[in-house]
């Protein structure tokens, strides 16, 4: 059986929290600025779901610039 050394546990947990807001901290803001729920890149460090969200966020009408963009003829 593996044991963990202090030495490689310290790097585990310094190391998982930095990915994490790495990953996160992005796509909150990107959630954010679309006019979702921000709280949707929380999905970014689910294994599946990040997947799932880029999808989304990639095909998905976004709240954000349908509000501001009108489609009828002469409209700013």
């Amino acid at each position: 059986m593996f044991r963990l050394g202090m030495l490689e546990l310290l790097i585990i947990l310094i190391t998982i929290p930095i990915v994490a807001a790495v990953v996160v901290i992005p796509l909150w803001q990107i959630c954010k600025k679309a006019g979702f729920n921000p709280a949707l890149g929380l999905l970014g460090i689910v294994p599946i779901a990040h997947v799932c969200l880029m999808f989304f966020l990639a095909f998905a009408e976004w709240p954000a610039f349908s509000s501001s963009v009108s489609n009828e003829p002469g409209r700013l």
